[in-house]
């Protein structure tokens, strides 16, 4: 009879889980993104004020994009634990720092109040931010993929990608209501404030959610046969130098494969904002509204296309969003330029069905190319880089591109640059579908392979 350590995985409880995992990604993800509403419409004039509307919004930016840099370091760290403590540990640690810092956030005085002290502090909490959300990334959709096996592991794994068009539907919601019922300047003075104190509630509700996860059975098998290897002697280099040792080509794997889908999803909810306030001069609401309409069908269609991944393989549904992307990236801006709240709207939603596809096989196609030992790690580090040339700088190349420019044809050059760059990585990458997540020691990987080559073979 089997240990509870080493117990094959079961998905009788994956349902649970996957519900426990998308409402503690969805506030984090709240969090993240209210930053960056928030820098598309109020920072720019609050902490960064400058004569000129875009130069504010570029400093906003700048530090929206700090963010992403903090990143990679708190994937490698969360990595790091969660690949020798578990994984549900570092999740309830990520939760905390990144609602913490989000509701100080709300209480921040001004640059009017402090001067130059008001924009530090903003950007002090911003890294703590980052750093959050570099690590809570791979524990959300690790702890989903490592439950169950691979048949429907696209579908499942998906969910918690799903959190972020959560997240960013809940940002922009809180932030279009309060547009609606209040006036510019009283929500300049202080409403601005309440969706980041709104923050500190729905930390308590993810905290409380969070605490009932069971710990990833692959991993508590991995950790059995390395605290068995710890007894007798042997001594296992840290995930990180092991990662770069023998799983470089699956870091290097993830990067591309992030890259176009991470630079196309925040131009869309994000510079969207800049575009369509600042350059076409329309009611903020018109961009939040638009914002709101296309994260709720990108909430609903994502797991649908991770599902169509476990059919057809994670490959094709990627290049399918990837292709698509690089088309829509000339359409999405022409028909921005028509005004109509409809056509942004329809715009808008488009892009973000692209976007899904590209993301929501994601979770399982980056999970299955790291062994169990390294796959925090592996999965964090890859995601994470891709971040800080994708995410972290698309809104400010975009804003400083429509700035240089007055045109939005060169952004959607930029945009279709990177998608193709998705494009090649996935036409020249391994399909993982129906890999086993399960350990492989490496004493029983052939020579010359590494663990997440020989994985479900």
């Amino acid at each position: 009879m089997a240990s509870p350590t080493t117990a094959p995985p079961s998905s009788a409880n994956i349902p649970r889980i996957v519900a426990a995992s998308l409402i503690g990604t969805t506030i984090e993800w709240y969090d993240f993104f209210l930053y960056g509403s928030a820098a598309a419409l109020v920072f720019n004039t609050l902490f960064f004020p400058a004569s000129e509307p875009l130069v504010g919004t570029m400093l906003a930016f700048l530090t929206y994009a700090i963010g992403f840099v903090a990143r990679p370091l708190g994937g490698v760290v969360f990595g790091h634990f969660g690949d020798k403590i578990g994984r549900k540990k570092l999740l309830v640690v990520s939760l905390l720092m990144m609602g913490g810092s989000t509701c100080a956030m709300g209480l921040l005085p001004t640059h009017a109040s402090i001067g130059i002290g008001a924009p530090i502090l903003l950007t002090l909490l911003r890294l703590v931010q980052g750093f959050a959300l570099g690590g809570e990334w791979g524990g959300a959709v690790l702890i989903v993929s490592e439950h169950g096996g691979s048949e429907h592991r696209g579908f499942w794994a998906s969910w918690p990608q799903a959190g972020a068009p959560g997240g960013n539907l809940l940002a922009t919601g809180v932030l279009a209501l309060l547009a609606t019922v209040q006036s510019e300047e009283t929500f300049l003075a202080w409403g601005w404030r309440l969706p980041f104190l709104l923050s500190g509630v729905l930390v308590v509700i993810g905290l409380w959610i969070r605490v009932s996860l069971s710990e990833s059975p692959v991993f508590l098998e991995a950790q059995a046969e390395a605290e068995a290897k710890a007894a007798a002697g042997f001594r296992e280099k840290p995930p990180v130098v092991e990662v770069f040792r023998r799983n470089w080509r699956g870091v290097l794997t993830a990067i591309g494969t992030r890259l176009g889908e991470n630079v196309s999803y925040y131009i869309i909810t994000a510079f969207v904002l800049v575009y369509v306030t600042v350059h076409l001069e329309l009611p903020r609401s018109t961009a939040l509204n638009a914002v709101l309409i296309g994260s709720a069908v990108h909430f609903v269609t994502i797991p649908l296309w991770g599902a169509l991944s476990d059919r057809i393989g994670r490959r094709p549904v990627t290049l399918i969003g990837s292709v698509g992307m690089a088309g829509w990236a000339f359409a999405f801006f022409a028909l921005l330029d028509a005004g109509s709240f409809t056509v942004i709207t329809l715009s808008v939603t488009v892009g973000l069905l692209f976007h899904g596809a590209m993301y929501g096989p994601q979770a399982a196609f980056i999970s299955e190319m790291f062994d169990t030992k390294v796959r925090y790690s592996g999965a964090s580090m890859g995601s994470q880089l891709a971040s800080i040339i994708g995410g972290a700088l698309a809104p400010v190349i975009a804003v400083e591109l429509l700035k240089d420019y007055d045109s939005a044809t060169p952004v959607a050059l930029y945009l279709c640059s990177t998608v193709v760059v998705t494009s090649l990585t996935v036409l020249v990458a391994k399909e993982t579908r129906g890999r086993s997540l399960r350990h492989r020691s490496a004493a029983s990987v052939p020579s010359g392979e590494s663990p997440s080559e020989t994985i479900g073979k």
